[in-house]
């Protein structure tokens, strides 16, 4: 500050700061030309705008904000010049993940351990089916990539895609996904019978006027919310083909207690626990997470004397479904919607309960869906022997030359295919290795052995899932640059974000593949009306609910630039 008065100083700074803000706007804008010039259509994608946050208060309102450039990741190959012009699409496609439909009047759920696991309860879950119907409309609009300007060829959903594993809530997912009236109501339909009309100060009571803890943190009264939440109303459905990877969620206990039967009639049973002391709330939080077998005794203390418990209307809909029930109900015909049959899973499936398969992304890529789960309970997952032993024999199927443990290069494969792979957990949620209770002396791999199996097949592109509720996309190098693939996670649609993933591969006529990934938001508005409980004005409530869950850390899941909109450059596997 020599030779400067501190008016001065503090003056010539802020204008510094004003320069370097207008330098970083500028350059945004000269990004996001660029982006908007590379492609064929940016409308109705996060390249176009994306959901901001305003306002200084608690509770933050969402508008459209700006979009979010295209960023080059050449970690894996080089970018050469010119490949706009020389490009040829290959294949165009979406990832729904994570949509966790739930089933909130459900006996079965676990909303006064919030404070333990900000995914037990979260304030906007009564909205779950109609936000996901609001990204089935946002995709049937957009229709197409747009780099490669190709239809979407499919809709792949990695998983959770019930939060309970319920009969109802695989109905109403069904119903989403192909289009026919829901009714995300259970129990007694005519009237709302979970915490949120509860009268406990532990949870958000949107048609209440007392002080809750939500509304101490700015959540709003809206009075009608909870009876438009449970009204009944028509999906569209989607208009292009759509399939189903399985998901924790989808195959125990709130993702987490193993399905072994103990509970079903307290699923289906009149009595729902909603609220205990902290200390219980506590070892019961822990339990889930290590010790499934505490955590059933120590429901049975809530359910005996230990707990609030509250009558609700009894409902066999609340059931669990088995493995084989979930394949048998994407083959019920009611469920068809824009096809196929099955939505990947066969007669087969519904007999032996294996989830996993192969389909056709687009002409000469393949699509293969691994079941994940390890139903010995958990979050987190792995993969059995015999499963990783029918996808070594896909790959070896579809590959003109793989690569054997030893690194030496072996040929083969009479049908050569580019490949994406989906599975609901990532590399780095896979060390579930507890025995599966269903297949005892059965080996289970971990990520590790997944990623090391697939880096010996060059066709492997990609590995697209979902599980963190997270963005974010990592490379898996190589030496030998054909043998590297882009792992590719996405954000949930229950939490916020709530993205989902437009994928598109291109070949660029030089030796390397551009994989460019776009993220999408629903087709609910920006901006919310606490008097609006229409089914948009109810749509857009879900996501800005969904920023403002005092338990959740909305900008920790919504990953970075790279992360986001990105062209994945890697080298084009050899002939």
């Amino acid at each position: 500050m020599r030779g400067m008065s501190r008016r001065q100083f503090v003056t010539r700074m802020s204008a510094a700061a004003a320069g370097a803000a207008l330098w970083s706007a500028t350059a945004q804008d000269r990004a996001l030309a660029v982006t908007a010039a590379r492609a064929v259509r940016i409308g109705g994608t996060t390249l176009e705008q994306a959901a901001a946050p305003v306002g200084t208060g608690a509770y933050k309102r969402l508008v459209a904000g700006p979009g979010w450039p295209l960023v080059v990741r050449g970690e894996l190959a080089g970018a050469v010049a010119g490949r706009d012009d020389r490009r040829t699409g290959l294949a165009s496609f979406v990832q729904f993940t994570d949509l966790h439909l739930a089933d909130t009047e459900s006996p079965v759920r676990f909303e006064y351990l919030a404070q333990y696991n900000d995914s037990a309860y979260r304030p906007q879950e009564a909205l779950t089916v109609r936000g996901a119907s609001s990204l089935v409309e946002r995709v049937n609009s957009v229709r197409q990539g747009p780099y490669t300007g190709l239809p979407f060829s499919t809709v792949m959903a990695t998983g959770d895609n019930t939060d309970n594993h319920e009969l109802i809530e695989l109905d109403w997912y069904l119903s989403v996904m192909s289009g026919g009236r829901v009714t995300p109501s259970s129990g007694d339909t005519a009237r709302y019978e979970g915490v949120q009309n509860s009268g406990s100060a532990s949870y958000w009571n949107p048609e209440l006027s007392f002080q809750d803890t939500y509304k101490a943190k700015g959540l709003p009264q809206i009075p009608g919310f909870l009876s438009g939440a449970t009204r009944a109303f028509d999906a569209p459905g989607l208009d292009v083909p759509w399939y189903t990877t399985v998901g924790n969620h989808d195959d125990s206990i709130e993702g987490s207690l193993p399905d072994l039967g103990l509970l079903n009639d307290l699923y289906t049973g009149d009595r729902k626990i909603e609220g205990c002391d902290d200390a219980t709330a506590a070892k019961l939080a822990t339990a889930l997470r290590h010790d499934p077998a505490q955590a059933v005794i120590l429901l049975g203390t809530l359910l005996g004397n230990g707990g609030a418990i509250r009558k609700v209307t009894p409902d066999e809909r609340r059931r669990p479904f088995t493995p084989a029930e979930f394949a048998k109900a994407h083959l019920d015909p009611a469920y068809a919607g824009a096809g196929p049959v099955g939505h990947g899973f066969t007669s087969d499936a519904a007999h032996s309960g294996h989830l996993y398969y192969t389909f056709p992304l687009a002409n000469g890529v393949l699509g293969i869906s691994l079941d994940t789960t390890n139903r010995a309970g958990f979050a987190d997952g792995s993969l059995g022997t015999a499963q990783l032993a029918w996808l070594e024999s896909v790959l070896k199927s579809h590959s003109g030359h793989w690569y054997d443990t030893d690194g030496h290069v072996v040929r083969g494969g009479s049908n050569d295919s580019l490949i994406v792979v989906f599975s609901h957990h990532t590399s780095t949620t896979m060390g579930n290795l507890l025995p599966d209770p269903y297949h005892p002396f059965e080996g289970r791999h971990d990520g590790n052995a997944l990623v090391s199996l697939l880096q010996r097949y060059p066709n492997v592109v990609a590995w697209v899932n979902g599980h963190t509720h997270e963005n974010r996309i990592t490379p898996h190098g190589h030496a030998v640059p054909e043998r590297a693939f882009w792992e590719i996670n996405t954000a949930s649609h229950v939490d916020y974000p709530q993205h989902a993933r437009i994928i598109e591969i291109a070949d660029n006529g030089d030796g390397t593949l551009s994989l460019f990934t776009t993220l999408i938001e629903s087709a609910a508005p920006y901006t919310t009306d606490f008097g609006d409980t229409s089914d948009r004005g109810l749509a857009a409530l879900y996501r800005e609910l969904s920023y403002n869950d005092p338990y959740a850390t909305p900008t920790a899941r919504l990953g970075s630039s790279i992360d986001h909109n990105t062209e994945l450059l890697l080298a084009h596997p050899a002939k």
